[in-house]
């Protein structure tokens, strides 16, 4: 199974939103508010690398009011 973590900056008082909108996408797992650097912090699995890509791409970084991400992939077989 192909896992990420994505690190999401948001625009100022959206970070509840963007959270909930993360909740409705299949990949992602788990969600989590954070302080620091980054606002919010995706667990995202997949049974397919590309699927991740794709979602992470196509999906997240799409959404209204993210202004950048960084994404951390597990490597299979180091858990």
């Amino acid at each position: 199974m192909a896992t990420a973590y994505v690190l999401i900056v948001c625009d100022l008082g959206y970070e509840e939103q963007i959270i909930e909108e993360l909740k409705h996408l299949s990949d992602v797992k788990e969600v989590q508010g954070t302080f620091g650097a980054y606002d919010i912090l995706a667990k995202l699995e997949s049974d397919e690398l590309n699927t991740l890509k794709e979602t992470i791409t196509w999906k997240i970084r799409k959404l209204d009011k993210v202004r950048s991400t960084l994404t951390l992939m597990g490597i299979e077989g180091q858990e």
